[in-house]
């Protein structure tokens, strides 16, 4: 816009204006049939549905200029839960400065009209702050509590001193009652390396709280680490993991190929566990994510029972294109009473999307494609199998 004559209160009034028609704007399903899931054409949450009273001062005595204080790059890889009747997302929220936090939106449909609650949340500190947290997992559990796992970002100590990228990662605990007051509990106590990516099981396993990992060596590097774990808390209040082992690890030429991690907690079906995890592979434009599928077994939560071969869902149209581009992520999905499920889902770590299907349907998916054979051969045989089906 240009400056000349500006008016700060018709410029007030129409930022108003056009924030509620972004806020209220209905969304659409995309008109692209798969069978599995549907996509929408809208984000559900951008940089933009922060709301106004975080970014500006909106005393125009104070700011007369109305310039825009507090910045916000980027609404993405938010958890997710439905609670009293609302769904809610736990978005990660990164400002222009590179911090990241974290602020709950809620929706009556789950699809669009996404409103942020009142403030963003303030997470109780440890000993050792914080620098950067990221990607809440939000978790119910048997026993009463919301349980939130993030990913704590500090600077790596015994990095040489003119190395400032360097970083220590490990998972941040939280929980609550209500989802606004929220009590800080040590940060997870593993002896697998660095931590992110850790989610929490609903129930208890024989007594203890169970939790996927993904173990690495390092901050950036995978090394000898690397797959989707799983261990056993006894204590909470002492989140030592106990008994980890890889339960999907890495494999070559494959979209999980340089790592994989898990998404939401699990949706439990009477065929068994369902997860939805991401896969990452390195390629000339960078490290790619996807985000793909694998069933457990009902009475052996550790036990992988089903894996299609390839990705569930990858980046697609301007969904490609973001701050770090060609990136699809998810650790949020809400199960419906009606079978139906939202899969909460960020694109390139820039804004938040929604796509819904079925218990049903996400099923026949898991146990009816073809599972990846590890070499060119097998994935035409597949096909050929198929057509030969079709002709019958």
């Amino acid at each position: 816009m240009s400056f000349q004559n500006f008016n700060v209160q018709n410029q007030l009034q129409k930022i108003r204006a056009d924030y509620e028609t972004l806020i209220t704007k209905k969304n659409k399903p995309v008109d692209d049939y798969n069978g599995i899931y549907t996509r929408y054409v809208n984000p559900i949450v951008t940089e933009n549905h922060i709301p106004l009273e975080w970014r500006f001062d909106l005393n125009t005595d104070r700011n007369p200029l109305l310039v825009q204080r507090i910045g916000v790059n980027a609404t993405f890889n938010a958890g997710a839960i439905k609670h009293n009747g609302k769904y809610l997302i736990v978005v990660r929220v990164e400002g222009w400065d590179r911090k990241s936090y974290f602020a709950i939106a809620e929706s009556d449909n789950g699809i669009d009209n996404f409103r942020f609650w009142e403030k963003p949340i303030l997470l109780p500190e440890t000993e050792n702050p914080d620098v950067n947290v990221y990607d809440m997992r939000i978790t119910k559990h048997d026993d009463g509590f919301f349980y939130g796992i993030f990913c704590t970002e500090r600077k790596d100590p015994n990095a040489p001193k003119n190395d400032t990228s360097s970083a220590i990662a490990n998972a941040g605990i939280v929980r609550s009652k209500d989802l606004k007051t929220w009590e800080r509990l040590p940060d997870l106590i593993s002896k697998t390396g660095q931590q992110r990516n850790v989610v929490l099981h609903q129930h208890f396993i024989d007594g203890k709280y169970m939790l996927f990992t993904r173990p690495q060596d390092g901050f950036i590097d995978v090394g000898s680490g690397g797959g989707i774990g799983m261990g056993y808390v006894k204590d909470m209040n002492n989140p030592v993991v106990e008994n980890e082992n890889i339960i999907a690890n890495k494999a070559y030429h494959t979209i999980y190929e340089l790592k994989n991690g898990l998404g939401p907690a699990p949706i439990k079906t009477d065929k068994g566990w369902l997860h939805l995890a991401h896969g990452v592979r390195n390629c000339a434009a960078g490290l790619r994510y996807v985000l793909y599928m694998f069933l457990a077994d009902k009475n052996d939560p550790g036990k992988v029972i089903a894996m299609p071969g390839g990705y569930f869902m990858a980046p697609q149209g301007e969904e490609r294109i973001g701050d770090v581009s060609n990136v699809l992520f998810s650790n949020g999905w809400i199960h419906n009473e009606d079978g139906t499920v939202f899969i909460y889902y960020a694109s390139s770590d820039q804004r938040m999307h929604v796509a819904t299907t079925t218990v049903d349907r996400l099923l026949d998916y898991v146990l009816n494609t073809p599972a990846d054979g590890m070499r060119t051969g097998k994935s035409v045989e597949a096909i050929i199998n198929l057509i030969e089906k079709n002709k019958a």
